[in-house]
């Protein structure tokens, strides 16, 4: 698949994806309102109830007390028959209840008629006069009520809130209230006069809410038929209203997080296709670069064949064993291209068979020196080594470990600029580790390539220029052998300045 049509797929993914958390997002917010809503609905029903209770009790205690004075001046005046029962100026009686049966939470009863056996004796006369009677004292009743209920409003509007209410009692209604509604939220209130003075507060002066900077307070006015220039507001307060809606909201948690999955598998995924992608052009590139690398060695055998089929080269020792010569190398060099192959395909295998033994690292830099010093004289290159470390001895496999340095080499003799070639290579100590450094003043790698160039199969671009040979093999290799033997390796390098390979592992105790 081209990377355009990934790049497009990827694209429409997103878009998709970007779609389900837009409208999830919008879901949440929705829900989130319609929950505060619900709530801010609630509690404003419940402040009204309170507004509205305060009045019916103020208004009940002054009727209590309205009818108490009534009575006790009608005694005063008029002889009592039957103990509370008074007459009328129509001849009903009125039974009035007692003092104590008209506290204002009760309400105030309704007053009980009865006719006078003095009244009217007969059935049809008792019914006829009780109608009347009842008429009568209705409109009587409801004219006095008006007055008493405009008086209610003159003589108690001026008065202080603490006269007029029972601040006490203030929590206990206005939680029944919350109760009635199902709120159990904790919460804190104050009663504030029209000049922002708190006249009462259900904190202790060590636990206080400055309502003054919390916006997010219900407020409901207290006695707003009130025409006297004082007013009350009562203002309540809740501290876990956040922390409510968020809880209302954990039954969608289990959907975020599939979506947060669904995230993460999306972008794997992309993640995935671009790594194949990627691989699927390393190996087109590797078995290019590999068909070019045989097709030389296999020419060059098949041309010398060919020429000993002619008998007039078997007349000529020499060119007989110049042709045998081209033929043994290569030969050779082919089988030094499979065997690199074979390298990382026989160490990708869990099961690798190393055999560790104390290994002089000064000396068998030193006999790789010698062994590959004829390369770079034949080029005018030289080698320069600077092996100072006091305690070379590691636990390393010789043979994976001589290849380790010599692809090092090899690899800065093959990116060498035209100039002479400079190969230096470091050893030292820092505490128990041991370095060993392989500099060169080759072409460089760019820094886009760094994280890269350990990759299997993975060669640094050099656009149609075939003179650099390799699979993209040795550097890979490179990094899992010294990785085997606990160390790490890492890179620096600079366009036309050169490149370092830093080989750090663990020294053995001396």
């Amino acid at each position: 698949m081209k990377k355009t049509r990934i790049w497009i797929l990827a694209f429409i993914m997103l878009l998709t994806f970007a779609g389900v958390v837009v409208l999830q997002v919008s879901y949440l917010m929705q829900t989130s309102r319609s929950i505060e809503e619900h709530f801010d609905d609630n509690v404003e029903r419940s402040l009204y109830r309170v507004a509205c209770s305060l009045e019916e009790i103020e208004m009940k205690r002054y009727l209590n007390e309205t009818v108490q004075n009534y009575i006790r001046r009608r005694m005063e005046k008029t002889a009592v028959q039957g103990g509370n029962s008074i007459f009328d100026s129509l001849g009903i009686i009125v039974h009035m209840p007692s003092p104590d049966s008209l506290n204002f939470k009760k309400g105030l009863s309704t007053p009980r008629f009865s006719l006078s056996p003095k009244q009217n004796s007969s059935l049809q006369g008792t019914s006829e006069s009780l109608y009347e009677q009842y008429k009568e004292h209705f409109y009587k009743s409801k004219a006095l009520l008006d007055q008493v209920a405009l008086r209610w409003m003159k003589e108690t509007s001026g008065l202080p809130l603490s006269e007029r209410i029972h601040l006490e009692d203030m929590d206990e209604l206005i939680r029944s209230e919350f109760e009635n509604n199902k709120i159990t939220l904790p919460y804190h209130f104050v009663i504030i006069d029209n000049r922002e003075n708190t006249l009462y507060s259900c904190h202790n002066e060590h636990n206080k809410v400055d309502f003054s900077k919390n916006g997010e307070y219900y407020s409901q006015s207290l006695f707003p038929s009130d025409n006297s220039s004082s007013k009350y507001e009562l203002r309540v307060y809740f501290p876990d209203k956040h922390s409510f809606v968020i809880k209302q909201l954990k039954t969608l948690v289990p959907l975020l997080l599939i979506i947060f999955v669904i995230l993460v598998i999306f972008i794997y995924t992309i993640y995935i296709i671009f790594k194949q992608t990627n691989l699927t052009i390393i190996k087109d590139d590797f078995v290019n670069n590999m068909t070019h690398e045989l097709k030389t060695p296999i020419s060059t055998i098949s041309l010398a064949g060919q020429m000993l089929e002619d008998g007039e080269v078997g007349k000529t020792p020499a060119k007989l064993q110049h042709i045998s010569r081209v033929i043994v190398e290569e030969c050779s060099r082919l089988r030094l291209l499979v065997d690199k192959v074979l390298q990382v395909s026989i160490f990708e295998r869990e099961k690798q068979m190393f055999r560790f033994k104390e290994i002089n690292a000064n000396e068998l830099i030193t006999n790789s020196i010698s062994n590959f010093l004829f390369r770079i004289e034949k080029n005018n290159g030289q080698i320069v080594s600077e092996l100072t470390a006091e305690n070379p001895w590691i636990m390393a496999d010789e043979m994976h470990f001589t290849n380790v340095i010599f692809n090092l080499m090899e690899n800065a003799y093959k990116y060498r600029r035209n100039d002479d070639l400079l190969l230096i290579i470091r050893t030292w100590n820092e505490k128990d580790r041991l370095f060993i450094s392989i500099q060169d003043n080759g072409i460089g790698i760019k820094k886009e390539h760094l994280g890269k160039i350990f990759d299997k199969f993975y060669r640094i671009p050099t656009g149609n220029i075939h003179n650099v040979k390799g699979f993209g093999l040795g550097l890979p290799y490179v990094k899992k052998i010294v990785e085997a033997h606990g160390g790490t390796i890492k890179v620096e390098s600079e366009i036309n300045l050169g490149t370092k390979f830093i080989i750090n592992i663990l020294s053995l105790e001396t």
